[in-house]
């Protein structure tokens, strides 16, 4: 099952679905769904949703890619969908999570 999670980090920027994972940890989809719940605490959309802002944070903090560029290399498809997740998750807007960042790293760098 880790595995199966790990990969999936892997290949964030790839559409991802609960039946692929599912036949990756030879589960059908509905017992890995249940599975999954028990043992991450989220369902595998919720999960993967969290795994690609967190892979936006570190993109974001280390690179100077466009938010477009971002959203294509971790799986949202489109800016305004990475935009959207990342306000409700992290509750700042992408750029302004930038703008924080590179503040913090100018000052003690």
């Amino acid at each position: 099952f880790r595995e199966t999670l790990d990969w999936a980090v892997e290949h964030l920027g790839e559409p991802l679905s609960v039946g692929e994972l599912a036949a990756r940890s030879l589960m059908s989809p509905r017992t890995f769904a249940r599975h999954f719940r028990a043992v991450v605490g989220a369902t595998p959309h919720q999960w993967l949703l969290r795994q690609r802002v967190l892979a936006t944070q570190q993109l974001l903090e280390t690179t100077d890619r466009s938010i477009d560029r971002i959203a294509d290399d971790v799986g949202f498809g489109s800016a305004a969908t990475l935009r959207m997740h990342f306000q409700r998750i992290v509750h700042t807007t992408p750029q302004a999570y930038r703008r924080t960042f590179a503040g913090v790293s100018a000052a003690t760098g």
